[in-house]
């Protein structure tokens, strides 16, 4: 055990008291890995202002629209691996050019 993790006071963390690990009093809830908080003392979640629901919404869309055919699924897509949607990735290079002119004409 180190002397720096064990601070119920939170003097020398910010206000955030903190145990080492199996420290902590019952009661206690983690965060994260191990830190240790009351939740009573817990901050309410921010709410969700329109304009934080427009970014989240163009942020996931982002990872939900296949960049060939343009049909945004319910989950994301392994773009970085297939670089579009599972039926679009199994196209050949000749249909894939084919839609994409498709696409970009529409």
């Amino acid at each position: 055990m180190r002397a720096s993790d064990l601070d119920p006071s939170g003097e020398d963390h910010g206000g955030l008291p903190t145990w080492p690990w199996r420290y902590a009093d019952p009661g206690l809830h983690t965060r994260r890995i191990a830190y240790l908080y009351r939740i009573e003392g817990a901050r309410p979640v921010r709410p969700m202002t329109p304009g934080r629901a427009a970014a989240l919404d163009r942020a996931m869309a982002a990872r939900q629209t296949c960049p060939l055919c343009r049909v945004r699924y319910d989950a994301c897509l392994p773009l970085k691996t297939l670089g579009s949607c599972l039926p679009c990735a199994e196209l050949s290079d000749d249909e894939r050019e084919q839609l994409a002119a498709l696409t970009n004409a529409a």
